[in-house]
């Protein structure tokens, strides 16, 4: 069985790594130069970069940041962001990235995928999908999480910003037709409120592809880890503020996840 994955993620908006609920009320977070530093040391097993307000701002992903971050992060690396074409994808992988997160440009012209599959490798290529329950889904949040319908779920692009009408689990299926290699999927729900991730729409998804999944939005706990990666089927987990102020390292999370009986790289 292939090893687990923890990933944390740098949110980064004005130079700064930043964090905050359901996509709103960010706060800073630190240096993402070292952020990432900390990280490399500890033992993540990859980190992801995303400027999270490139693609609303119409302006390009931090380049030059990337090169910076990717000078002292030994592990693979994912930057997403502001991506729109294939020279921008050039331009990161040659500053030093392993992989590149679209999200908005896939949308709005999915060619862009197989392209960049068949141009750079399926292996480097992330679809980031940012998924949220529809209005009136969501005012049946008294409900058990796994009462929750996937087929509510809902692709937002423009940093959360902008609803897509299209349907995540659909979605996921098609970006992995074209030729995406990974799936980062966030549920917007759960992102910041550290209740758990949402097992039933990662599970769905996971289930659905054959390409790996890192679910994100939701990690309070050591134990969501678990979850995650089990019941939810997730190939990788992602976790932000659970990080970023110290309320556990992951080499903690590693270390517990591995006493469950879950593989990981030490």
């Amino acid at each position: 069985m292939l090893a687990k994955r923890i990933i944390p993620c740098l949110d980064i908006k004005d130079g700064r790594v930043v964090k905050g609920v359901n996509f709103v009320n960010l706060r800073d977070a630190g240096d993402p130069v070292e952020n990432a530093l900390i990280y490399d040391k500890e033992g993540a097993d990859e980190l992801v970069f995303l400027d999270i307000a490139a693609s609303y701002e119409k302006r390009q992903t931090v380049f030059d940041m990337a090169r910076r971050v990717a000078d002292v992060a030994f592990m693979p690396f994912c930057v997403g962001g502001g991506i729109r074409t294939l020279d921008d994808i050039r331009q990161l992988l040659n500053a030093g990235c392993d992989k590149v997160s679209i999200n908005t440009a896939a949308i709005k012209d999915p060619s862009l995928i197989k392209k960049a599959a068949l141009k750079f490798g399926s292996q480097c290529i992330v679809v980031a999908i940012d998924a949220k329950r529809r209005s009136f889904e969501r005012s049946y949040s008294s409900r058990s999480q796994d009462d929750f319908s996937v087929e509510k779920s809902e692709v937002y692009i423009n940093g959360g910003r902008t609803p897509t009408g299209i349907n995540a689990l659909k979605w996921a299926k098609k970006v992995e037709r074209l030729g995406a290699g990974e799936i980062l999927l966030t549920s917007m729900d759960r992102d910041g409120t550290k209740d758990g991730f949402d097992i039933p729409l990662t599970s769905a998804v996971s289930t659905a592809v054959n390409i790996p999944v890192i679910a994100s939005g939701g990690c309070g706990k050591l134990e969501h880890f678990y979850e995650v990666l089990t019941r939810g089927m997730a190939d990788a987990a992602l976790a932000a503020s659970v990080f970023h102020y110290k309320e556990f390292t992951i080499r903690q999370v590693k270390q517990y996840l591995k006493e469950k009986g879950i593989s990981v790289r030490c």
